[in-house]
């Protein structure tokens, strides 16, 4: 005996309406075969069933809709970005490199000792490991980190990568956007101008939670997964704050050696891609939002190519934050906005076409 009920609970409700009236007006033969073929073309339509685990669902080949466009808006046609992404070439994404910045006084020890209680807790949050030898390449290609020899349980695949990329986007996109509201405030407060610093961290923020909502086309995090965010959201935020009002130096360094190790994860992704450990995601086309925002050019758009836009953004901040760390903070410029006096010489720039891995001296661009 064949049921009407999941047939119908895939449908919308208008449609499944009516096709049920017009099946139970069958005949008992004729219901029966036209059910076994409904049902057989919605498996084709639908070949995958999302999973209900506790962090994430598995990977899809159609991305779902998480996000949707309001349905209320009848005049609004499209929304663009407020920020527009500077376009990478490949060479220049191939060029990143893995590096860190050695801690110079107690200030920069602090921030590093932080960094690494942080990352101690994402990776056993997000089930994380990796080969210890990968962490520093030496010699050969700078730009590939060695891949872990780990098996069993303790492997890395498709979904615990994802997992650990949401969180570890959810957690990237605060320090700007509380570095930025805290320099609005005190710009107001004191009557001064903030001289540039404002937007690139908000900048930087929204570029955070652009890596967010691609990674949650391609997997909705569970109900545990959502928890543990607004747990450590709540707690960063507030922690984050109160430490930009007594040292932002501090903060921008902390921020600057986390972007180091966001560069290392997403380096050992690639190279398990490059090493066939990921297997679906050989052939997996970026989402429709990542296209548009770092306009990816036709074929370049596979998994490991958004891997690459998404580690030269990483570096990017790490860039910026180790740059602003070594700036004076109430005073100085921000050099990654200004208009130097002698452009041919080499100085901070939005893009990443003279990106120094460890930051820019204030001597250099002061």
């Amino acid at each position: 005996m064949y049921s009407t009920r999941p047939l119908a609970a895939s449908l919308h409700p208008q449609a499944a309406t009516k096709l049920l009236q017009t099946i139970h007006a069958l005949p008992n033969g004729s219901r029966a075969a036209c059910l076994k073929a409904a049902s057989a073309s919605l498996l084709i339509r639908h070949p995958q069933v999302p999973s209900h685990r506790s962090f994430t669902s598995t990977t899809q080949q159609k991305f779902k809709e998480v996000f949707p466009a309001p349905t209320d808006a009848p005049n609004i046609k499209v929304t663009p970005p407020a920020w527009h992404h500077p376009v990478y070439t490949y060479e220049q994404m191939k060029s990143i490199q893995i590096a860190h910045r050695q801690a110079k006084n107690w200030a920069d020890r602090v921030a590093l000792m932080m960094v690494h209680l942080l990352r101690w807790g994402m990776d056993t949050a997000t089930g994380y490991t990796h080969d210890k030898g990968s962490i520093k390449p030496k010699g050969g290609d700078q730009n590939q980190a060695s891949v872990g020899q780990n098996k069993g349980w303790f492997a890395m695949n498709e979904r615990k990568w994802l997992v650990r990329f949401l969180f570890l986007e959810s957690v990237a996109g605060v320090p700007g956007m509380v570095g930025a509201s805290i320099r609005h405030l005190h710009s107001l407060r004191r009557l001064k101008r903030d001289n540039g610093w404002i937007e690139t961290l908000l900048e930087e923020a929204y570029n955070e939670r652009m890596h967010l909502l691609t990674f949650m086309k391609m997997a909705e995090p569970g109900r545990f997964m959502k928890f543990m965010i607004l747990g450590t959201q709540g707690v960063f935020y507030n922690a984050f704050f109160l430490a930009y009002l007594v040292s932002p130096r501090i903060c921008h360094r902390f921020v600057g050696h986390l972007e180091e190790e966001a560069v290392l994860t997403y380096t050992r992704a690639i190279a398990d891609i490059d090493a066939g450990k990921l297997p679906k995601w050989d052939k997996l086309e970026a989402p429709e939002i990542a296209v548009r925002y770092w306009n990816m050019p036709e074929g370049s758009r596979t998994m490991k190519d958004l891997l690459l836009y998404i580690r030269a953004d990483e570096a990017k901040h790490r860039e910026v934050n180790h740059t602003l760390g070594n700036l004076e903070q109430n005073t100085d410029p921000n050099p990654f906005v200004s208009e130097y006096e002698d452009p041919s010489k080499p100085h901070p720039t939005k893009s990443i076409d003279n990106i120094k891995s460890t930051g820019w001296t204030r001597e250099e661009v002061m």
